[in-house]
C-alpha cells in the first residue's frame, strides 16, 4: 500500500507533478473557454483540441523512439522546460487583449508537439523510479494527483475566469512547470537503465513497438479498447463547455465545477487503486467499470438539472480513471523494458492521439444536433464497439 512513496525520486517527481498538473488543468479550462469567447462555435472549440492532440496522433512513435534512445529524465527536463513558452505566450496575448483565434491554434499545436515527446518518456519513466513491484501504486498515485488537480484546477480557473478573465490561468500554468523541472533536477541515483543504442533505421525501430503490440493479444486489444473510449467517450473539453453555456446555463464558474466534479470522481477512483493496487490487474472489474462509464455519460446527456449533471460526471470520472489506469498497468507489466517507450507511445496515441478525431466529430455533431445528442451518440457507439474487445482481453492473464 502506497509502496511507491518509499522511493525518494518518485516522491520528488510526484511533488513536481502536483504543482504542474494543477496549472495544466487551469489552462485546460481557459483555452477552450477563450476559443469559445472568440468564436462562439462548438466546432471551432473542438478544432483547438484537435490541433493540440494531432502531433501525438501522428508523431508519438517518434517520441517513443526518443524515450528508448535517451535517458528519460533528460527528455523530461527538455519537454517540461519547453511547456512554459506556449502558456506564457497565451498569457501575454490574452492579458493585452491581442489574442485571436489563430493564435490559440498555434499555442495548441506547440503544446501538442512538445507532448509527443513528453508523454511516452513520462509514462515509461515511472518503472525506473519505483520498479515493477510498485508500478501499479505509482500509476494510481499519479492518477490521484492528475485527478486531484482536476478538482482544484478547473474550480479555481472557473472562479478566476468569472472574476478577472482567462489570462491568470495561462500565467499559473506557465509558472507551475518550474516545480516539475526543479523536481527532476533534484533526483539522484536513478537505476542504470541502458538506453537503446542500436544503429537501426528509424522506421525499423518504430515498427518493433507496433510488432510487439500486434503479437501480444492482450496489449493489442487493450490499446484498441482505450482508443475507442478516447475517440467517443472522452470529449469533455469539447462538449462540457457547450453544456455549461447552452444547456445548463451555468457560465464559466459552473463549467469549472462541472469539470471539478468529474475530476473529484476520478480522484476517488485513483485513490481506490492506490490503496488497493490489486484491483489494477483485474480485467473483469475493468469491463464492468467500462459499462458504468457509458451509463454515466448517458445520464449526463439527458440531465437538465445541474446537481444531477454533477453526479453523472462524478461517476463518469471514477469509471474513466479506473479503466485507464488498469489498462496502463496491464500494458506496462506485459511489455519488456527495451520496448516500453515505444509501446507507451502507442498507448499515448490510443489515449491522447485520437483526441483530434474525437474532438472534431463531437464538435461537428454538437454544431449540427446539439451537445446532448453528440454525447449520447458517442456513448452508444462506445458501448457497441468496446465490450467485445474487453471480453477478449479477459481470456488471457494480465
Amino acid at each position: 500500500m502506497l509502496g511507491a512513496l518509499r522511493h525518494r525520486n518518485y516522491r520528488l517527481f510526484l511533488t513536481g507533478q502536483i504543482v504542474s498538473t494543477i496549472g495544466t488543468w487551469m489552462q485546460s479550462v481557459a483555452m477552450p473557454w477563450l476559443a469559445l469567447q472568440l468564436t462562439h462555435s462548438g466546432l471551432l472549440v473542438g478544432l483547438v483540441l484537435a490541433v493540440q492532440f494531432t502531433p501525438v496522433l501522428l508523431g508519438s512513435q517518434l517520441g517513443g523512439v526518443v524515450a528508448d534512445r535517451y535517458r528519460k529524465r533528460t527528455v523530461l527536463l527538455v519537454t517540461q522546460s519547453l511547456f512554459v513558452m506556449p502558456s506564457f505566450a497565451l498569457f501575454a496575448l490574452s492579458a493585452t487583449g491581442h489574442a485571436q483565434y489563430w493564435m490559440v491554434l498555434i499555442a495548441a499545436a506547440a503544446t501538442g508537439t512538445i507532448n509527443l515527446f513528453d508523454v511516452p518518456a513520462r509514462q515509461s519513466f515511472l518503472i525506473e523510479m519505483v520498479g515493477r513491484q510498485d508500478l501499479m501504486n505509482a500509476i494510481a498515485l499519479n492518477s490521484s494527483v492528475f485527478n486531484g488537480a482536476a478538482v482544484i484546477g478547473p474550480s479555481v480557473a472557473g472562479v478566476l475566469i468569472a472574476a478577472v478573465g482567462v489570462p491568470l490561468c495561462f500565467l499559473a500554468n506557465s509558472v507551475s512547470y518550474l516545480a516539475a523541472v526543479g523536481a527532476l533536477l533534484m533526483m539522484r541515483a536513478l537505476p542504470a537503465v541502458v538506453p537503446e543504442h542500436h544503429e537501426q533505421p528509424l522506421l525499423e525501430r518504430i515498427a518493433q513497438g507496433a510488432a510487439y503490440a500486434s503479437k501480444e493479444p492482450v496489449v493489442g486489444m487493450l490499446l484498441v479498447a482505450v482508443a475507442v473510449f478516447s475517440l467517443f467517450a472522452m470529449n469533455r473539453l469539447t462538449l462540457i463547455p457547450l453544456f455549461a453555456d447552452q444547456v445548463l446555463h451555468v457560465g464559466a464558474q459552473g463549467f469549472g465545477f462541472l469539470m471539478g466534479s468529474m475530476g473529484l470522481g476520478a480522484l476517488v477512483g485513483a485513490l481506490t487503486l492506490a490503496f488497493t493496487p490489486g484491483l489494477g490487474s483485474d480485467p473483469q472489474r475493468q469491463f464492468l467499470v467500462a459499462l458504468m462509464w457509458v451509463g454515466a455519460l448517458l445520464v449526463f446527456s439527458v440531465s437538465r438539472v445541474y446537481a444531477l449533471s454533477l453526479v453523472g460526471l462524478f461517476i463518469a470520472g471514477y469509471c474513466q480513471i479506473s479503466f485507464v489506469a488498469t489498462a496502463n498497468n496491464r500494458i506496462q507489466t506485459l511489455t519488456p523494458d527495451h520496448l516500453r517507450g515505444r509501446v507507451m507511445a502507442l498507448y499515448a496515441q490510443a489515449l491522447i492521439g485520437v483526441g483530434p478525431i474525437g474532438s472534431l466529430q463531437a464538435g461537428a455533431l454538437a454544431t449540427i444536433l446539439g451537445a446532448p445528442a453528440a454525447m449520447v451518440i458517442g456513448a452508444i457507439v462506445t458501448q457497441r464497439m468496446s465490450p467485445m474487445r474487453l471480453r477478449r482481453s479477459n481470456d488471457r492473464p494480465a
